[in-house]
């Protein structure tokens, strides 16, 4: 772009700053919210394959006869593969645009989908779970990127928070779909395969989508980008000002580019850190393994039943998605930074109550009346049991004060109700009625709390630290670093996904439950001060303008507000 052009440009920034907040109830066409939906299946497809896994590999681990190893590899291997290929769409994005590394996750997707539909055995279920994790990857960093820079500046908030509201539509309607196909021969294929019919969609209606304004400008399509504008703005609005402020962005950093840049330039990097902090403590606080866990509390209040325990985990996923909506309402009228910190601390409230209701299960846990010959399954009561992973507490059904138990050696990964006989075969409870095998809760008359920690964690996180992390990291970098930034922290959140899976039950072993919890609640502790220190408000503020917000010292960063 030549020099002159440039100080057009940059004349132009200050009065599309001021003018950004002016129209906020201007009627906008309708080809930005079909722009918002389209894209956005692509979070849909995120959450569906990373919900529908735990109820499909019920029924696969069966099937296959799967080790625990193999169950272990099959679901960390999609997290694996996202992680990796998130890092590759950063690249991919800067390069052939934003819109086509859609469209190839799309069709990654589908392919994914039919794969795992038609696997026949283990290893080809794993190479299905690992093209969908490459889907994955390149949806969850591409599709932020796509539609914080197509939308304006009065909706950006609200049109990226619609990605988080179809991550966790994907998962409520993947919890559904598991209940619906978990008494069906061979239901998992159904739950793995119909991920294909909303990627075709996405591919299909995501073809007549234009590509990213901001994108074409730095390839030099100026005017493809105003026809892009003309389509996605009000009509009247000031499109040559919002091109200016772009041009003047691309101006501003025609020379610069790659992680050695952004690593030199103090706001970028200010703003990177600030990006990976939200992905990491969005993942450490505790949100995978509270819905991971949502099966055993509701156990744990005394549901026994199969199928009525599938369709209440289904109720409790519906509740994160309906969640979103709030941070939908919100983010426009409190703002990311309040919407963040709000969300933070009563997250850290709920995982209180999750805590000190897993303890006083572990302290009030029924006795065990007959100890077992096995040395390693001795025990006094149901909470020492629990917390040894060789073994699990035999009672009778409903008597939470039983004076008839027993500390059982079982092997967990291959329990199955026909098995209870066996594995209590020597019990006397046997003559009295239907018994239970708990191998990794405890029956507690007041689950009821646990029940509510879990609702309140769910109404708390969705709203905020759902959405914001993946809102905030589309909008605080500037276009020239935006795509490997978004790679790089979405990176983050995949490998800290994976991290807190893979030490999940090792810290149930080591701190038992509740000190899990415990531990969970000091992390959202220390990123609740974190963000209160770090995190500026960004709502209102043009793209182009940002970097204004970390250009000083990273700890005054939350005062330009």
């Amino acid at each position: 772009m030549e020099d002159r052009e440039c100080l057009l440009a940059r004349d132009a920034v200050e009065v599309m700053g001021e003018r950004s907040t002016k129209n906020a109830d201007t009627t906008f066409p309708k080809a930005i919210y079909l722009l918002a939906v389209f894209g956005a299946i692509g979070g849909f497809l995120f959450g569906y394959d990373t919900g529908v896994v735990s109820g499909a590999m019920i029924l696969v681990r069966e099937e296959f006869k799967l080790s625990t190893v193999w169950h272990e590899v099959i679901v960390s291997a999609t997290i694996a593969a996202a992680w990796l290929s998130a890092l590759i769409a950063g690249p991919a994005t800067d390069k052939f645009g934003r819109r086509p590394v859609i469209l190839t996750a799309s069709v990654v997707f589908a392919v994914g989908a039919v794969v795992m539909g038609a696997a026949q055995d283990k290893i080809m279920l794993l190479i299905g779970r690992i093209i969908v994790g490459i889907g994955i990857g390149f949806a969850s960093m591409s599709v932020p990127v796509y539609l914080s820079e197509s939308s304006p500046v009065e909706l950006r908030g609200r049109i990226t928070v619609t990605n988080t509201l179809f991550i966790t539509g994907g998962q409520a309607v993947a919890s559904v779909i598991c209940g619906a196909f978990s008494s069906v021969p061979e239901g998992w294929r159904y739950m793995l395969g119909l991920a294909g019919l909303p990627a075709v969609v996405q591919l299909t209606g995501f073809s007549f989508l234009p590509e990213s304004p901001r994108w074409l400008v730095a390839q030099g399509r100026i005017q493809d980008a105003y026809g892009v504008l003309q389509k996605l703005r009000y009509e009247g609005a000031d499109l040559d000002t919002e091109l200016s402020a772009i041009k003047a962005a691309v101006c501003d950093t025609s020379d610069e580019g790659g992680i050695g840049q952004i690593l030199k330039s103090r706001p970028v990097r200010h703003a990177l850190l600030l990006g990976c902090l939200l992905q990491l403590f969005q993942q450490i606080s505790g949100i995978n393994t509270v819905m991971y866990y949502s099966a055993s509390i509701i156990t744990m209040a005394g549901v026994t039943d199969k199928t009525l325990a599938i369709w209440l985990a289904a109720a409790t996923s519906s509740m994160n998605f309906l969640g979103t909506f709030i941070g939908l309402y919100l983010v426009e009228r409190l703002g990311r930074r309040l919407l963040t910190l709000g969300s933070l601390f009563g997250t850290l409230v709920s995982l209180l109550v999750l805590a000190l209701s897993f303890q006083m299960a572990y302290i009030y846990s029924p006795t065990v009346s007959m100890p077992e010959t096995d040395p390693i399954c001795q025990a006094e009561n149901c909470g020492v049991c629990t917390s040894k992973s060789a073994c699990g507490f035999c009672f009778l059904d409903d008597d939470f004060n039983t004076t008839d138990s027993f500390c059982l050696a079982a092997n967990h990964t291959s329990y199955n109700e026909m098995s209870v006989s066996g594995l209590c075969a020597n019990s006397s409870l046997l003559d009295s009625g239907t018994v239970t095998f708990a191998y990794d809760w405890c029956p507690f008359a007041y689950a009821w709390v646990s029940l509510m920690g879990l609702a309140l964690y769910l109404l708390c996180f969705s709203p905020g630290m759902g959405p914001m992390p993946w809102t905030i990291n589309s909008e605080i970098y500037p276009g020239w670093a935006r795509s490997t930034c978004v790679s790089i922290t979405t990176a983050v959140n995949w490998a800290s996904n994976l991290l807190v899976s893979l030490t999940f039950l090792t810290l149930t072993e080591v701190l038992l439950k509740h000190g899990a919890f415990y531990l969970y609640m000091g992390l959202a502790g220390l990123g609740f001060m974190i963000f209160f220190l770090l995190l500026p408000e960004t709502r209102g503020v043009p793209l182009e303008d940002i970097g204004k917000l970390f250009s000083g010292s990273i700890f005054h960063i939350s005062r330009r507000v």
